[in-house]
C-alpha cells in the first residue's frame, strides 16, 4: 500500500505555487501560534521565515493519500533513510522544526511542527514508530516489509544499498495547522 514517505519529495524550488504557499503560511502562522514578534533585537526569525514545503512520498497519489492521513491525525510520524540526506544536500531535522506539506499537485496542506528526532538502524525502528507512520495496518513487520521495498528502489540510483543496519532518522510531529476546527 506504500511506497514509504522516507524522503520530503518535492521541494520549494516549484514556483508555480510560491503565491499559495505564503498566503497558506500567513494563515497557518497565525492559526498555530507562529507570530511576528518584534523586540529589541527584531522580529522573531521563525515567524517571518515560510518553513520548508514539501510532499511525503515519491508521486503524487501517494504524497495526497499520506498527507490525508496526517489531516486525520493518523500519521504523525515519518522515517528517511540518513542517506537520503546526505545526496540531497539536506541537514537532518530537529525538535521545532517547522515544515508546510504539500499535497500532489504542490499546493499547501499542512502546518506540521517536529517534536521527536531519532537516528537509528533499520532494524531497531520499533512498533510504537511504525504505527505513528500510520501507513498499510501500521504493524512493525509491514513498515519493515514496505521500508525496505523503497528504500531499495531509491537508494540503489544515489550508489548506495540497503542494509538492515543503515541509519534511519525517524521524525515525530504535530499538527498545527489545519486544526478539525478550522476545517
Amino acid at each position: 500500500m506504500t511506497d514509504d514517505d522516507a524522503t520530503h519529495g518535492e521541494h520549494t524550488g516549484n514556483s508555480e505555487h510560491a503565491d499559495e504557499i505564503l498566503a497558506f503560511w500567513e494563515v497557518a502562522r497565525v492559526r498555530a501560534g507562529v507570530v511576528r514578534l518584534v523586540s529589541v533585537t527584531g522580529p522573531d526569525v521563525r515567524g517571518s521565515l515560510v518553513p520548508p514545503a514539501w510532499s511525503f512520498g515519491d508521486d503524487p497519489t501517494l504524497a495526497d493519500q499520506l498527507l490525508g492521513l496526517v489531516l486525520d491525525g493518523v500519521k504523525t510520524g515519518t522515517s528517511t533513510a540518513l542517506a537520503e540526506l546526505g545526496h540531497a544536500d539536506e541537514p537532518l531535522p530537529v525538535k521545532g522544526d517547522l515544515s508546510i506539506v504539500l499535497d500532489g499537485s504542490g499546493r499547501p496542506g499542512a502546518l506540521i511542527r517536529t517534536t521527536r528526532v531519532e537516528t537509528v538502524p533499520f532494524d531497531r525502528v520499533d512498533a510504537e514508530f511504525a504505527a505513528a507512520e500510520g501507513e498499510d495496518d501500521r504493524s512493525l513487520a509491514s513498515w519493515r516489509t514496505e521500508h525496505e521495498r523503497y528504500w531499495r528502489r531509491v537508494l540503489e540510483p544515489l550508489g548506495e544499498e540497503f542494509a538492515a543496519d543503515m541509519p534511519v532518522v525517524t521524525e515525530r510531529f504535530e499538527l498545527l495547522y489545519p486544526r478539525p476546527s478550522d476545517r
